[in-house]
This record gives structure tokens, sequence and C-alpha cells, in this order.
């Protein structure tokens, strides 16, 4: 008896790029980093550093949020390295063998200007992949601020 197999061919990235603030760290956090995860074999991920991110709203200390981060991840990757960024960009627009990056639909414009910049400089623009956001119980994105503010859960479950 023949037995069939069918395959989805998946495209990898050898490198891939994904960052954030990872503030109150919730399940829109982890779909935007599972996607990085599925897609790449190595995995970048900036968490925006305390001075960058508390320009916005008062977040948790970037070395708590790393740590947290970390924490979450070493039993599930070993495939994957934890940085600070320090502006909008960080490291991709400096090294040249990222290959993709993965962005919520909030910051897919960031992207954008950074395959500029990339190009401006002779390196080949990365591959964008955008995730769409996750929603709550409400219908709207879940989101750090939102938690804080107690309305939602991580889950996005209302309170």
């Amino acid at each position: 008896m023949l037995k069939l197999f069918s395959m989805i061919i998946m495209v990898l990235y050898k490198r891939v790029a994904v960052g954030g603030t990872f503030d109150k760290f919730h399940y829109g956090h982890r779909k935007l980093i599972g996607t990085a995860f599925e897609i790449g074999e190595n995995v970048e991920i900036g968490v925006t550093s305390s001075v960058f991110a508390n320009k916005n709203h008062k977040v948790d200390s970037c070395a708590n949020r790393m740590a947290n981060l970390n924490e979450f991840l070493k039993s599930k990757h070993d495939n994957y390295h934890i940085s600070r960024l320090d502006d909008p960009y960080g490291p991709t627009i400096h090294e040249e063998d990222y290959d993709a990056i993965v962005v919520s639909e909030e910051t897919e414009p960031t992207t954008i200007k950074i395959n500029e910049i990339r190009v401006s400089k002779g390196m080949k623009p990365l591959d964008i992949v955008v995730i769409s956001f996750v929603l709550a119980d409400d219908g709207i994105p879940i989101s750090s601020t939102r938690i804080r503010k107690g309305e939602i859960n991580r889950k996005g479950h209302l309170l």
C-alpha cells in the first residue's frame, strides 16, 4: 500500500529580528515572538531600553523585561539572543546578515524606514512579516497599556 504525505513548506530564514518593549508580557507578545521562531533559524530579540521606552509611558526596567522574556523562552528555545534597543532600528541597520523582521501592524512603518536605511547603505532589504493584533475579549487589541490600566489581563480577558 502506498501512503502519501502532504508537507507544508514554510520559508525559513537564517536570521530574524523582532523587537518591542515587552512590558506586561502578554498574548500579543507571544504571537509576535512565536512567529519569529516559526520562520527563523536564529532569532534576535531587541528589548526597548528603559530610557527609550519611558519616553511614551512608564514601564518596568529593561533588565526586568529582558529577564522575564528569557525566563519565558529558555525552556522552549535555544536559538535566540536578547539585546537592548536604544533606538527604533537596533542592529538591523548595522548588521547585514538579517533576512527578515517580524512586526505588528502598529510598528510596520518603522520597518519601511529600516529598509530604506539598509538600501542606502548597500544592504539587502529585509523581508517584512506583519502579524495582526491579538484581540481581547471585547474585540480591542491586547496592549500593555490596557493591562496597566486594569482593563484586561495578559490573556485579554476583561477585568
